[in-house]
Formats: C-alpha cells, sequence, structure tokens
C-alpha cells in the first residue's frame, strides 16, 4: 500500500492522476495532492524520499547555459548561494547531465530522477535538459517563480519522470506589425513561452499597417512604412541588431525563431515605402485601420522579385532557423494566376538564401516546393488543397483559428480580441487533436501546432498575457504531450496550479471559470 500511495502522490504532483493513469487509485488519494505540471509527461513511477533543496545546495550541469537559467531562477526565489559547476564530476544537489538519458528521449526529451540526495535531469541534447528545468521548477513550490526570496520549503516528490515531445513543432506567433512589440516585450514572452516548451517563436514582421524590420537595401521599408501602427500610434522597427538579439535570446530558451514577411497581400506598409513597387507607380497612403484583402505586390513586375530577393537574402542571413515565413493569406486583390505565380517565384527565392518555405495554407493552391511547409488557419475540418498537398509530402503546422488563435475573445465579454472565428474558452483551445483534426492530414503529414497571437486590439504585455494564458499551455500540451494523457478534466486541474505561478510572474491571466484555480490567484 505504501509504495502504490507513494506512486499516486508524484502522478498526482505532475499531472497522470485523472490522465488515465492509475485510473482506480482512490480519488480521495489524488484530490489531496496539486497537478503541478504543463504540459503533461509521457510517464512517471515514484519511489524513494522527497528531496528538500536546502541553503546549502550545489548546482552541477554538463551544459553552462542550462545551468546558469536554473541558477538564476532558484536563486532569485530561494535566496540560496546554489553555486554552479559546469562539467563537474561528482554531481551537485541538482545535476544536470548530457549523459545516461534513454534512446527515447530524443534530442528534446529528458529523464528526471528525484530522490532524499538530489535531482538529476539527463538528456541527450542541451535542449533536453532544458525542458527537464522546466518540468522541475513545475514540480517545485510556485513561488519558485518569484523574483524575490520567499520561504520555502523547496521540497519535490520522489521518483522518476521519463518524457519527450509529440510533435518537432510547438510554435507561437506574435503579430507586431498591427501593434509593435519592443525587444524586451518579446523576451518576455519568450521567457513565458519557454515555460511550456515551446520551441518555434513566429514573428509577423510585415502588413498592411507596419513594417518592423530594416531592410538595408531598402531603408524606407522600417523608417516610413514602419512609423505607425493599427489607431495611428508611432508604430517602430527592429534594427538588424535588435532582431538579431531577438534570434539569440529566443536561442538561449531553445526557440527558433520564424521570421514572416508577408506577401502578395497584407503589404501596403511596403507599397506606401516605394512607389515603384506598384503597378501604377503611384505610392498609397499609410494605412492604419484593420481591414484586409485590398493590397497586393505587383506580380508582373520585374522589381517585385528584385525587391523580395533583397530582403529575403537580408532576413535569411539574420536567421540561423530553417524556416522562412512568406505570408500567402487573404490575397484577395491577387488573380488566381498571379497567386499561383507569384507563389512558384517566391518559394524558388527562399530556397536559393538556404530556406525552407512556410506559408499560411492559401499556398496549397499553387505547387509547392517538397520543402515548403503549409500552416493551416481555417475554421472547417476539411480542406482538399490542404488534403492534397499533405498526401503529396506537404507538412502542415495547425492552426486552426477557431480552435488555436489566441486573438479570439474567451467570451462576450471579453474587452480585448475578436470574434469572427468564434469563441475559444480555454477548454475549446485543448478540445481538439492536431493529429486528427484535419481531414487528410493525419500521422507523419503533422508537423505540430501553434498559437498566432493577432494584435489589432492588443497593446501591452499585460494584454499579450491576457490572450495568451491560459489558451497557450493548453496548445502547447497538445503538441509536446502523447494523445494518451489527454483529459480535459485532469488539464484543468494541472492548469490551475499554474495560476499561482503566473501570480508571482507577474502575468496578467485571464481567469477563466473552467479552471478551478486556488483562492488568491
Amino acid at each position: 500500500m505504501r509504495i502504490r500511495h507513494t506512486l499516486i502522490t508524484l502522478l498526482a504532483a505532475i499531472g497522470l492522476v485523472g490522465a488515465g493513469v492509475l485510473a482506480d487509485a482512490a480519488p480521495a488519494a489524488a484530490a489531496a495532492l496539486p497537478n503541478t505540471v504543463v504540459p503533461a509527461p509521457v510517464s512517471a513511477v515514484a519511489g524513494g524520499s522527497a528531496f528538500t533543496l536546502a541553503p546549502a545546495a550545489t548546482l552541477t550541469s554538463d551544459d553552462a547555459g542550462v545551468g546558469t537559467y536554473l541558477a538564476g531562477v532558484l536563486r532569485a526565489s530561494t535566496g540560496y548561494a546554489l553555486p554552479l559547476t559546469v562539467g563537474a564530476t561528482t554531481p551537485g544537489s541538482i545535476a544536470l547531465e548530457l549523459s545516461g538519458a534513454p534512446g527515447s528521449t530524443g534530442p528534446e526529451g529528458y529523464q528526471l530522477t528525484s530522490g532524499a540526495s538530489g535531482v538529476v535531469i539527463q538528456a541527450q541534447q542541451p535542449a533536453g535538459l532544458f525542458h527537464g528545468v522546466q518540468t522541475l521548477l513545475q514540480m517545485l513550490p510556485s513561488d519558485v517563480m518569484s523574483a524575490t526570496v520567499r520561504p520555502g520549503p523547496w521540497t519535490v516528490p520522489g521518483g522518476t519522470v521519463l518524457d519527450y515531445p509529440r510533435f518537432s513543432y510547438r510554435g507561437a506567433m506574435l503579430d507586431v506589425a498591427r501593434h509593435f512589440f519592443t525587444v524586451a516585450q518579446v523576451e518576455r514572452y519568450i521567457d513565458e513561452l519557454a515555460l511550456y516548451k515551446v520551441n518555434y517563436l513566429h514573428l509577423h514582421l510585415s502588413d498592411d499597417q507596419g513594417w518592423r524590420i530594416a531592410v538595408n537595401s531598402w531603408p524606407n521599408l522600417a523608417t516610413y512604412g514602419g512609423s505607425t501602427e493599427v489607431g495611428g500610434g508611432a508604430g517602430g522597427f527592429y534594427t538588424q541588431a535588435d532582431y538579431t538579439a531577438i534570434v539569440a535570446y529566443a536561442s538561449s530558451r531553445f526557440m527558433t525563431v520564424v521570421p514572416e514577411i508577408d506577401m502578395p497581400g497584407h503589404t501596403n506598409a511596403a507599397l506606401a515605402s516605394y512607389a515603384p513597387l506598384n503597378c501604377n507607380g503611384v505610392a498609397p497612403p499609410l494605412y492604419t485601420g484593420t481591414n484586409v484583402g485590398f493590397s497586393s505586390l505587383c506580380v508582373s513586375l520585374p522589381l517585385t522579385y528584385t525587391f523580395i530577393d533583397q530582403v529575403v537574402g537580408e532576413l535569411a542571413a539574420l536567421t540561423p532557423g530553417p524556416y522562412l515565413h512568406i505570408g500567402g493569406d487573404e490575397a484577395s486583390s491577387t488573380s488566381a494566376s498571379d497567386y499561383t505565380s507569384f507563389i512558384g517565384q517566391v518559394q524558388q527565392i527562399v530556397a536559393a538564401h538556404g530556406k525552407a518555405a512556410v506559408g499560411w495554407h492559401d499556398v496549397t493552391k499553387a505547387p509547392l516546393q517538397p520543402s515548403t511547409v503549409a500552416q493551416f488557419w481555417g475554421t472547417t475540418t476539411t480542406d482538399t488543397n490542404v488534403a492534397a498537398a499533405a498526401a503529396n509530402g506537404t507538412k502542415v503546422v495547425m492552426s486552426p483559428a477557431n480552435k488555436a488563435y489566441l486573438d479570439m475573445k474567451y467570451t462576450h465579454k471579453t474587452k480585448l480580441g475578436q470574434t469572427w472565428a468564434g469563441l475559444i474558452e480555454v477548454n475549446t483551445a485543448y478540445g481538439w487533436d492536431p493529429g486528427a483534426y484535419l481531414s487528410g492530414v493525419t500521422g507523419s503529414s503533422v508537423l505540430g501546432v501553434e498559437g498566432p497571437l493577432w494584435t489589432e486590439t492588443i497593446v501591452t504585455s499585460a494584454d499579450i498575457d491576457t490572450m495568451a494564458f491560459p489558451r497557450l499551455p493548453a496548445l502547447a500540451e497538445l503538441g509536446w504531450s502523447p494523445w494518451s494523457t489527454h483529459d480535459v478534466t485532469a488539464f484543468d486541474q494541472r492548469l490551475a496550479a499554474q495560476g499561482p505561478r503566473w501570480k508571482a510572474m507577474g502575468v496578467s491571466y485571464y481567469h477563466s471559470p473552467q479552471v478551478p484555480w486556488p483562492a488568491g490567484s
């Protein structure tokens, strides 16, 4: 009985009670302990005593960056010195090791073992150590995320967690074109995303309302095209040094940046910046509204492709990740034949600069290169073009707008957001299977999941927090956790445990009535 009770204790603490594991366990035993880990791990086996971090604890790591990250979090909240040794032969109270992990963990998975003497996280790659650290932090009391010293105690239940992702692509998109967000604001969002094992940050860098990345060969794009935003604000843009800093910061959180230059539509900021890019040679005025579908690059103009080649070339040189997003959605002002021709040429330009193109699923109307990825944003469960592309080998990132769009309102009373794709409460965001959602797009055709946050109504970091949390963790779990762990009741319990963490971090989250938040969170 004691062994079984210990197992229930660990499973409850990491969130697998109520998710089909030990389904016959006594409800009272499960209910007495909080569910805390999001995304749910693959498996957990309890054993041994709990570990309590002491003032004299030490930290060792085979990767300096991950060790420094963990030490920074723990020192701030515990007040302990936690000296860090990189590459130590004798493990510390907490040891991060790039050896000993089972082969099943892959490049992003990990094995976490805790007991009376300490915690060991083992992985094959530093990314796995980093993801294991996120699980460890969620197994600790929520005050561990505080930026000021809290009293503790800092206890982790004893046992072993084995974990690795379902999908290789687990993304979030931030639209910095409709409203501009500073480097610091983007980095803040990166930190929040990293807590839930998100590994791709998609930056929507251009649209009708603003151009947000400096391009040396076309300087007016940023200085003029980036000078406004929705509602007529001052806008802004990233210098190439700014963008490089964002890419580096994301990399430090094991996140890859996917930059997007939307085309042939959503291009008014570019067209306003350079009259020769327009078919009639006349630059339109800058735009600060929220309508879509009225702008288009001039598909028949040779200069258009010189422009794209130079913009893509500069951006690709600054982007170490494999992908460059070309947009391609809502091109209502481009004829069908022009659109097909345009997408074909742009894919070749992207490939020539060493990147794989990603496009909103509209691009499946055109022939696609083998490396091109389609991002599904529709509101139906069938799309013949996407299914045909998938059958031909195209990988698909799933972002159905009525499930995954973080700018949709939670309810009609939500102050921020839109409603065109429907209302998305947290359980709606959680209640679908990316691997079996779109007819004809299953199995290896699904590259992963992404939660886009469009910013027509989003102005501040608090606005980002309100719309992303708690729905972003729901999408992150769909991307990471095996489908066998999917259980809305168990998820809501684990999600509730995030509330005190977010409060400690100053995250302005939406208190969904579907989630049993702890009092005071």
